[in-house]
């Protein structure tokens, strides 16, 4: 039967609460421009495919995605849809407040727009966890992975780069189209990053300019990173650990 809460009747929904350990996950993602060569619905795509195979392997419930994330630094290039951080935190929150009055009470936000939906998903966390008594898990693909992607050989977090690509080209190679990529190499910043496997970094992440967002559109068609590296097969073992990991942490809810 499938782990969606929006293909099920309401006493279907009851009975899959109650074989879920009490855990939902809601996919969080983004729509924006993802260069030449990726559709803008990718962060949404990624945070979907991550919750479908962990939910089939544990029983946990999966909301329908909040497919917006904020994106104001991809306005540069049409399609790119930004929404206030403030609006996307309360939405998020009402979100919550429904699952847990309902016996969902062990929350995973599953962000598929890696770390850039990090700010506001903590704050609504806190609060949720403050005012509702729930118990909330955030679940980012950039720092879940710090301990595989040097493994696979890929360069460092950047946008529309041989990560996300290769993750892409394993679960909708249908949706890639490689042969359109430029590749914008990324030059490290002393002290700066936001790819969380760099070593003494601040990792304090600020969406880029737009002056700054359009000179890599312009360069690269909005793409920071490498894509001509990727790789299906590296993105089936990256898939695989993502998902290894968000089961182990499933399971941590499930036994509470």
């Amino acid at each position: 039967m499938s782990c969606w809460l929006e293909t099920k009747s309401w006493p279907e929904a009851e009975e899959a609460i109650a074989q879920s350990g009490g855990v939902a996950i809601i996919p969080v993602g983004s729509v924006e421009q993802h260069s030449l060569h990726l559709p803008v619905g990718t962060d949404t795509y990624v945070a979907i495919t991550l919750a479908e195979d962990a939910a089939n392997q544990t029983g946990a419930v999966v909301t329908p995605p909040v497919w917006f994330g904020w994106s104001p630094h991809h306005m540069v290039r049409p399609g790119t849809i930004t929404i206030r951080p403030e609006v996307l935190a309360d939405l998020t929150y009402d979100i919550i407040a429904s699952l847990a009055q309902h016996g969902l009470k062990k929350v995973i936000l599953l962000n598929g727009h890696r770390i850039v939906n990090v700010v506001w998903m903590q704050i609504c966390a806190e609060r949720a966890q403050r005012e509702l008594g729930v118990t909330i898990k955030i679940y980012d693909p950039a720092y879940m992975s710090k301990d595989i992607v040097g493994e696979l050989g890929f360069g460092p977090v950047g946008h529309a780069e041989e990560v996300e690509t290769s993750h892409m080209m394993y679960r909708y190679p249908d949706l890639v189209h490689l042969e359109k990529a430029k590749d914008n190499p990324i030059r490290q910043t002393p002290l700066y990053s936001v790819d969380p496997c760099f070593t003494h970094d601040t990792l304090c992440y600020v969406p880029s300019s737009y002056e700054h967002a359009k000179k890599n559109a312009e360069i690269a068609g909005g793409c920071t990173g490498e894509p001509s590296k990727s790789d299906p097969e590296k993105g089936r073992i990256y898939h695989e650990h993502l998902v290894n990991n968000l089961v182990s942490v499933i399971h941590s809810l499930q036994e509470k």
